[in-house]
């Protein structure tokens, strides 16, 4: 059984040989630890992969992401990097005051100018699951044009300009997934950070009533192609984990160790396929590899029934020894 069957299997909960295999890596893994990176994939093959393909430029990022310093991406949003290997944080967002909006537009010069030319046959070269994450991200987009703490209020007050921001987003993420939409990738995803250790960070029916919608559009324009929706948050989410199933996330990338992991298998295995992962808060960066297998089983015998509906995932952070992420992957092979 190739990749690209073995994770369509277990998204459609058809028994494949046994869980996909995908290895995250953060910026410092790739800056600094590359030859480790490469010898893992070595022993353990991924089962998904990437499209050959370029956005077209910005007109206004510079600089170098992950290295001490200040970048701006590709939104205008400037990034302080505090230490080497990580995304750093916005200090100076654009939109801190609501006035630069009248003249703010997102980067359509990267969707205009974007080269689709080689997806299809990097897509039909593979035998691998092909994945293309995308920049949607509504809610953090938000947070870093405006800043976290002006957002909440916003939230709060239902400021008119929120919405105008909200919507120029979701019309440029639109936009965005229909072009990946007309290519041969198996699927698209999309992201925001919810939660924190024990919550959303914003009340359930207001993230009902602002941005499953959104959501919602991302998941017809990818089901209406015949293709999969994978969806990436942060933090504890299982309040809204019904609310991606009815709008027809296929795969969801969490934080399994926020939450209670046997509460999820109970209440959701067999109607979405868990994308990983495991607990890189404490397991991976300072348990045992012992430790780390045994947070591999605890997922296993929650979620993991033979059906599919897993993935054996991980993400490799700067802290993390390799022989730990090598012990998630023998586990998940036990």
């Amino acid at each position: 059984m190739d990749g690209r069957e073995r994770f369509r299997r277990a998204l459609r909960f058809q028994r494949p040989d046994r869980a996909p295999r995908d290895l995250w890596a953060l910026p410092g893994i790739r800056m600094y630890r590359q030859d480790e990176l490469e010898a893992v994939r070595a022993l353990y093959p991924p089962d998904l992969t990437g499209p050959d393909f370029k956005y077209g430029p910005s007109l206004r990022a510079r600089g170098t992401p992950a290295e001490v310093g200040t970048y701006v991406d590709e939104w205008g949003c400037p990034w302080t990097v505090a230490e080497p290997g990580v995304v750093g944080e916005v200090k100076d967002p654009p939109l801190a005051d609501w006035s630069a909006l009248d003249h703010y537009q997102p980067p359509w010069e990267m969707l205009r100018e974007a080269d689709f030319s080689r997806v299809n046959a990097s897509c039909a070269a593979t035998d691998r699951f092909v994945l293309r994450g995308t920049m949607a991200r509504p809610f953090e987009r938000m947070q870093f044009l405006r800043g976290s703490e002006n957002l909440y209020v916003d939230l709060g007050y239902g400021a008119a300009e929120m919405y105008r921001l909200r919507e120029m987003l979701h019309d440029f993420y639109c936009r965005e997934m229909e072009l990946w939409a007309q290519t041969d990738v198996d699927g698209i995803s999309f992201m925001d950070d919810w939660g924190t250790q024990k919550a959303l960070l914003i009340a359930p029916a207001m993230w009902r009533e602002l941005f499953k919608p959104l959501y919602a559009d991302y998941c017809r324009i990818i089901h209406g192609a015949g293709k999969f929706a994978f969806f990436h948050s942060d933090g504890h989410i299982s309040a809204i984990i019904p609310d991606l199933i009815e709008i027809g996330v296929d795969a969801v990338n969490s934080q399994l160790f926020c939450q209670d992991i046997e509460e999820l298998g109970r209440r959701f295995k067999g109607q979405i396929t868990f994308w990983g992962e495991i607990d890189r808060q404490w397991v991976l960066p300072f348990g045992s590899a012992e430790q780390v297998r045994e947070a591999v089983r605890r997922v296993r015998r929650a979620l993991d029934d033979g059906q599919g509906g897993v993935v054996a995932e991980c993400e490799w952070g700067i802290n993390v020894k390799r022989e730990n992420v090598e012990a998630v992957f023998e586990a998940w092979l036990e």
